[in-house]
Order: structure tokens, then sequence, then C-alpha cells
């Protein structure tokens, strides 16, 4: 069934309006909407781990504690405080804490490790540190900056002998609310969040999240999919991800939902705790809807309370698949990253496309032509770039706007102003002009439906992380008997994103240790940025300029057909690397290559 420009703007100016509530002038806060719902409705039920509910009166006052116990390090309104804790409660207790006080929270990836968890702390400026005792063990990769204070924080009902130095932290601190005075000199336009995002080249930046956008993309997700306070949001995606931390928890807020928390997704426990806690929303990513299609047909598949599943990666088989067996759920598939000014979602539900913009002129985001061999922007004949017609593929960008009292289109940026200034283009349509790169490639149909196509340069997206090859190669350099590592991602049939692979040129006289390369790699390296795939080249591929070559072999991937260098496969469970074979792709539930 066909709709109409005007139905899918109607949707988008409702989700607009919503958003457009918050401005970067206003003194409302996020800590002031958490203490108003504590007032308000104190019984209900926020948050849900295990058995544990929390409610909006009882969350309200652990994160005073938290407060307390920041204040009493010495912490000041302005300051930043680092959070690595896994989906519990805690997590909340931790951040809300700091927003209280006026102290922005970093919040750190709870698999980052060695050179990038120091950065993740120093880049911020971190001055405290709230670490979750399941992460004890990577935070003992680095040394400890010198201006850093760390408190390890158990988990709820853990009674250790390590743990009572932290509870009587707890148990000496206050549990009302601080003085709203630490806050008087906070605004709309504030951070809130430090949350850490892969970029095309070196380490992750800290993208900026202010109060008034954390409550506007709230504002915005509850008017779009008509939101309740009986409605109950489904959380396995990592807090410290922009897609559950502010997307997801915001949008809850907004309406004062509850949400239930897992600590990581799980295929077979999907429906039962939809089905328990009458979940009726979630988030995704486009393997978790493969994961549970790909799981056996049961006779109750479409008994359960979900209606909706907002998120971004699903193919449009996928997408039938999941209807077809689940129900008519309704799937918003999106477009957005973490510190976008611009993003998109199909209202429509058109399978396979990430959103539609019906008239642009209501929209800031523009679709430029990109070529893709010499890695820069097409021009016309006066420098300006030149918009995508149907079905060519482009960069999409965002105009940057700065209108008073409005926060659409802005552009926070991050910490590090060198990599705010690198993400913006300049006289792109008009002299003085100033756009946000996103580094997205995409297409459009005639109907301005918009499909995502992949990342430009070096970046490639796995497992939903977007994983950069300079910090790979980066991890991989200790391997000694390497004379050069060139990262790239290649394709996986029936896949989304592209899977990590490695070609490796041995030193003179060395032989390739798979154990040694993948015991390095996994010490430096989260999960979901090991290279799958090590190719050992028997030549150097470098330019003129002596720059590795990538496009060569990226079209070759892990096919062995293509070239005569030896192949070997990721083994997590031999903790190796093993020779390519149909068993070893089998093992990590990979296909064979297809051409």
């Amino acid at each position: 069934m066909s709709v109409s420009r005007e139905q899918t703007q109607a949707l988008l100016d409702q989700q607009s309006q919503g958003a457009l509530q918050h401005t970067p002038e206003q003194r409302y806060t996020v800590a002031d909407r958490f203490e108003a719902f504590a007032t308000d409705k104190p019984n209900k039920t926020f948050l849900i781990d295990g058995e544990l509910h929390i409610s909006f009166a009882e969350l309200n006052q652990q994160a005073n504690r938290f407060a307390g116990i920041a204040l009493a390090q010495g912490l000041q309104p302005g300051d930043v405080a680092a959070v690595m804790m896994e989906n519990r409660v805690e997590f909340f207790y931790a951040w809300l804490g700091l927003a209280k006080v006026g102290v922005i929270a970093a919040l750190i990836n709870t698999q980052a490790r060695d050179k990038a968890l120091h950065h993740a702390l120093t880049e911020t400026q971190s001055k405290l540190l709230f670490l979750g005792t399941e992460c004890q063990t990577l935070f003992d990769t680095i040394e400890c900056p010198d201006s850093l204070s760390t408190l390890v924080v158990p988990e709820h009902g853990d009674d250790s002998p390590a743990s009572r130095d932290f509870h009587q932290l707890l148990s000496e601190s206050n549990a009302t609310n601080p003085s709203s005075d630490l806050r008087q000199n906070l605004c709309g336009e504030t951070p809130l969040f430090y949350v850490f995002t892969s970029g095309t080249t070196g380490l992750p930046k800290a993208a900026i999240i202010s109060h008034m956008r954390w409550l506007g993309v709230g504002e915005g997700w509850c008017q779009l999919l008509n939101i309740s306070e009986d409605d109950v949001f489904y959380c396995f995606l990592p807090l410290f991800h922009g897609a559950a931390g502010m997307s997801l928890v915001s949008n809850a807020l907004a309406a004062g939902a509850s949400i239930v928390l897992r600590r990581k997704f799980s295929a077979s426990r999907f429906w039962t705790d939809v089905r328990k806690h009458n979940i009726t929303t979630t988030q995704y990513i486009g393997e978790i809807c493969r994961y549970l299609v790909n799981r056996p047909a049961q006779a109750d598949d479409k008994k359960h309370s979900l209606k909706r599943m907002t998120g971004a990666g699903i193919s449009a088989s996928v997408w039938q698949q999941f209807i077809e067996r689940f129900g008519d759920v309704h799937i918003y598939e999106g477009w957005g990253s973490t510190e976008a000014n611009c993003g998109m979602v199909n209202v429509d539900r058109k399978p396979g496309s990430c959103g539609r913009i019906p008239f642009k002129e209501k929209s800031n985001a523009r679709l430029v032509r990109y070529d893709l061999e010499n890695n820069c922007h097409m021009r016309d004949e006066n420098g300006h770039l030149i918009e995508c017609q149907a079905g060519e593929v482009g960069e999409l960008l965002g105009m940057i706007v700065n209108i008073p009292g409005i926060g659409a289109g802005r552009f926070e940026g991050y910490t590090n102003p060198e990599a705010t200034e690198k993400k913006q283009l300049r006289n792109v349509f008009a002299k003085g002009d100033c756009w946000f790169s996103s580094g997205d490639l995409f297409t459009r149909d005639e109907d301005d439906y918009y499909y995502f196509v992949d990342r430009i340069g070096d970046t490639f997206r796995w497992k939903s992380e977007n994983v950069s090859t300079t910090e790979v190669t980066e991890a991989l350099a200790n391997y000694e008997d390497a004379e050069l590592i060139n990262v790239y991602g290649v394709q996986v049939p029936e896949h989304e994103g592209r899977a990590g692979m490695a070609a490796i040129l041995l030193k003179p006289n060395c032989q390739f240790s798979p154990e040694q390369f993948f015991a390095i790699a996994e010490k430096g390296l989260a999960s979901y940025a090991l290279p799958q795939f090590i190719r050992i080249a028997t030549m150097a591929d470098l330019t003129a300029t002596f720059k590795l070559r990538k496009v060569d072999l990226q079209k070759q991937g892990y096919n062995p057909d293509l070239f005569d260098d030896d192949l070997y496969v990721i083994s997590p469970d031999q903790q190796s690397y093993i020779p390519y074979s149909d068993a070893a792709l089998k093992a990590i539930n990979l296909p064979a290559f297809s051409s």
C-alpha cells in the first residue's frame, strides 16, 4: 500500500513537535524530570532488574546517595566522572546522581581495555570512576591516571567483604535531593553525557549529549510511538551506547513507562522475557532480528505482548520473515548516530528502508555524490557539492543550524575540538554554509525512501559496532613478527555490515603464530573488533605514496578461490586462528564466501 508524502510528513511532524519542546536555553534538566516523577509517581516501577523492582522514589533516593558520594570525593558542577558498568540498576544510580549535582557522566564501553580504556578516561578528563565489579579485570589492563579516583560498585545483594567499603559510603550518604543550586548554571545545551563513538580513524571520540537533546529525543519518540505509562520497555543493548542510554531510556521516561533490564541479548530468552514482563516495546539491531527468526519455530510464536520495535540494520528479507513469524509487530527502522544533527525513521514501515524525506525543504539532511574510488566528494563547476539523483549512492549530510530557542539541527560535537571540526564541511552548497558529515552512504528511490549502503573510509560496521581499522591496527602492532598489518572490512553473505579481516605481511624468515596473534588481539580489542579472518600476504599492497591499498583486498574478501595466500579463521573456542575450512566457518556461524 502506497503512502502519500503528506501522510508521512504528518507523522514526522508529530515526532518533531515532541522534540522541539526542549530548547538550548531552558533551565529544566534531566535531573528535574526524574525528581518530578519521584514526587508525582513515587510508587510507579521504573526499573526491573531480575526480581528487583525499583520505583521512581527508590531510584531517586539511591541516585541522591551516589550524588553525595561524588560531592564527598570533591567533584563540583562542570566536572566529569566516568561510569563503567553493565546494564544494572546501579548504572542509573550513578549517572543520575552525577546529573543531580551538575557533573557530566562519561559513559565507558564495558568492553574497553588497554589503550582504548585509558584514552576514554583521559580524553574526558574524568576525575572519578564508578567501576562495576564486573569490569574490574578490564580496568586492571591500564595504569590508572594520577588524577582519577576509582570507586568499585558492587551489584545489588553483594555482601562480600570487598563490597563493604562502598556500602559504607552509601550508608553515610544522604538520600534527600541535593540542593538545586548545584544545577543553577545548567541549561538545555549543557552536556549531560559523553558517549564514545568510533570515528573513521583513530581511537573512539567522546560525543557530547546535552540535557536538551536527551529530553527531546525522548519526547519525540514518545509522541511518534504513542507511548503511555502502561508500556514496558525491554533494554538489552548496552546502556553506555546512545541507542539504549539515550533513545530508549529517555523515551520511557517521557511517558513514565517501565524498563526491563538485561545484561546482554539472549535469543533463547527474548520471548520468555517479553511474555513474563508484558513487554510492549524494544530496540533491535539487524543481527538480533536475524537471530530471532533463525531460532526453531514454536507454536506460540505469535502469542506475546510486543507491539513495536525501533532500531537500525534490519534487511528487507529478515523484516518480512519476522512479521510472518511473530505477527504484526510495528518495526520502525531508522538511521542516526550518537553525534548526528539529523536522522531518519521509517514511519511508513516500508521493508528495507531506513526512512523517508518526503519534502526536503522540511529536513536539514541532503544526499551528495561521493567518489568512493578516490575517497572524495564530487563537485560542480563552482566547487560546490552535488546532490544525488534517485538511484545514486552518496554521503548523507546534515546542515548545521544554530537558531535561538530551537535545538533542531545543532551539532554538539565532541570533547575534542579538532575532531569536531573534522566532521564539519563548509561552503557545501553556498558560501559560508556548514554541514555535518555523517560518513555514511545511502541511496534513495523516486519516492524519496532512503536505503543505507555502507560506511565511508576505513571504518566498518560489525555486530552493530563501528570499528576503526586504525584502532585495530594499533592494537595488533605488538605482534612483532609482522612487517605490515592491513585491516579492513569484508562483506559476509546474509549478514549486515562487514567483518574484520587483516592481511599480514610477515618479516623475513618469520612464521605466523596463530595462538600468539590471537592472544595479542584479544588483549587489546573488544570482541566485536577482533579480525574474523587473517590472510598471510606474500607482498605489500602499497600505493606510490606508501599508503596501504584496501580496495582489491576487500573485493577478494575471504574467498580462497581469488588468491593463493594462506587464510585463517578465528576460533574463540581454541583461543587461536585456524586454517580456513567450511567447518571453521560453521563454528563461528558464518557462511562460505560467495562472489
